[in-house]
């Protein structure tokens, strides 16, 4: 298995929120990138976990028929755990409001995340949806934990409108910086760099964390990567934004399977130019996920993405 991807399920609805208007694909970081990997070629296994429903076993076939294993799936009592309140402007960048349902708990449990599957696993990839206040947010951390104990590529996909933390954005912060220590490879927006306090401190946060490298998402511009003391922008496509929902997904999933594609299965054994390599590809599979407007049916194959870098 080359990717171990671990989350909650995102459940979106449009605009007013009626049931006939559920976009029918299954969401969050974990999952969008698990499906993008495995579209490029990647063994992706996902634990997630969904409601006991119609829609939830809706949302594990479509994990499952877009190459994507689901590794101890549970099914929930509670059918919702995210609301994503989601309009599409006409480049195609997915604008959301998140609303918590009262009541619903659908974060992993600790008994979820199996050791086997993580030694099974190259790469192991969390997202900020999986965290939260509550004790079940160990899971996350416990898998994160065991890649790195066992030497894996470790992925983390940060994004604080994600973290339904007591406390606001300072809380949110401080529960992703306990987390870098484990973390390899690190993605992030723009607006998150600038409420980690700029770029300029991302080499002495790479250092004291011992993180690999930082990849921070800049929409039109493309992609920055900050790594051994150095820093280089990978520029963007005509998509005026890689990092809308399913976009930066489909970006770091193509990123990961680069990474994979160039052999690369420790920390130790990345590069820059291999790094300017997964940057370029991950650009192309952004923009053409934008293009295609949405998330999962829009996220691109590996033939897709080198016929772009091609042309």
């Amino acid at each position: 298995m080359d990717l171990y991807s671990i989350g909650e399920m995102l459940i979106d609805f449009t605009p007013g929120g009626e049931p006939a208007s559920y976009i029918r694909n299954a969401g969050g970081a974990p999952a969008n990138v698990a499906i993008a990997a495995a579209k490029n070629g990647l063994e992706a296994g996902m634990c997630c976990c969904v409601g006991d429903d119609d829609f939830g076993r809706f949302l594990l076939d479509t994990l499952r028929r877009h190459g994507a294993r689901c590794l101890r799936p549970q099914l929930c009592a509670e059918a919702v755990t995210t609301m994503a309140f989601v309009t599409l402007d006409g480049d195609g960048d997915r604008r959301f409001t998140f609303a918590r349902k009262p009541g619903a708990d659908m974060f992993l449990r600790e008994e979820d995340v199996r050791e086997e599957d993580i030694r099974e696993s190259v790469i192991v990839h969390a997202g900020s949806c999986s965290l939260s206040a509550s004790p079940e947010a160990e899971a996350t951390v416990r898998a994160m934990t065991l890649g790195r104990q066992m030497g894996k590529l470790v992925s983390f996909d940060v994004n604080y409108r994600d973290v339904m933390w007591p406390g606001g954005e300072a809380a949110c912060a401080a529960k992703v910086m306990e987390l870098l220590p484990l973390v390899d490879l690190l993605k992030i927006s723009a607006e998150e760099v600038e409420m980690m306090g700029g770029e300029e401190h991302i080499p002495a946060l790479m250092e004291k964390n011992g993180l690999t490298a930082v990849v921070e998402t800049l929409g039109a511009q493309g992609a920055r990567c900050f790594f051994a003391g150095e820093s280089f922008l990978s520029p963007g496509g005509k998509s005026k934004c890689v990092d809308a929902t399913g976009a930066g997904d489909a970006f770091w999933g193509g990123f990961l399977s680069s990474l994979r594609h160039q052999g690369v299965e420790d920390a130790a054994g990345i590069t820059g130019d291999i790094l300017r390599r997964a940057l370029a590809y991950g650009n192309a599979a952004g923009d053409i996920c934008v293009q295609g407007r949405g998330a999962i049916p829009s996220l691109p194959t590996r033939a897709q993405i080198e016929a772009r870098l091609g042309a």
